[in-house]
């Protein structure tokens, strides 16, 4: 009697290759996202956001727009190069007794070098604060300038000022009269970490 060969199995996760047979890596996420350096296509316009690439400590405060009030606030701000240098990604963290990691993340901004505009397309999103922010950042005396829009319309400016390898200094302003008056919503200082 002639016995059959076994039928070879499918390929998948069992033989550490994918549906198409191709070997199977794992891949994570922060593998495939985050970038070592700016890209070398333009180093010197991802010098703008990339000099902030590192861990900041930061202080500062923000006005409750409703009251009329004030309130202090520290938060570590994570600075870093993604999507193969072409962007920077930043990330708010603050420290928290609730969550099991000890911290919680607040906030993150993405910042794309667009070489077609001359200028950096910035993309912020606060989703336990609703806030949802698109803004154009460029060159401003000895920092930066973001102009854009909150998601309530009101026309915003978001200043980057004394920027130092150690140190920087960050200011939030809003608009009630498309841009003919601004008012100071926020004022952040902070001192690197690494």
């Amino acid at each position: 009697m002639n016995a059959r060969p076994e039928p070879s199995p499918e390929p998948g996760p069992a033989d550490g290759r994918d549906a198409t047979g191709r070997p199977e890596t794992a891949l994570k996420l922060a593998d495939a996202l985050v970038a070592p350096a700016p890209t070398r296509e333009y180093p010197r316009r991802m010098r703008r956001f990339g000099q902030l690439v590192g861990a900041w400590a930061a202080r500062g405060s923000r006005l409750n727009e409703e009251t009329g009030e004030w309130t202090e606030r520290e938060f570590t701000w994570v600075v870093g190069f993604i999507l193969d240098g072409r962007a920077v990604q930043d990330v708010e963290v603050s420290s928290s007794t609730t969550h099991p990691s000890g911290f919680e993340t607040v906030a993150t901004a993405v910042r794309v070098y667009d070489p077609h505009a001359g200028a950096w397309r910035v993309s912020y999103f606060a989703p336990q604060l609703g806030e949802y922010c698109h803004l154009v950042a460029t060159p401003y005396r000895t920092g930066i300038r973001q102009d854009g829009t909150r998601n309530d319309g009101k026309p915003i400016r978001w200043n980057f000022t004394e920027i130092t390898p150690a140190t920087y200094a960050w200011q939030g302003w809003v608009s009630e009269d498309e841009g003919s008056t601004w008012v100071l919503v926020e004022h952040n200082e902070a001192t690197r970490l690494s």
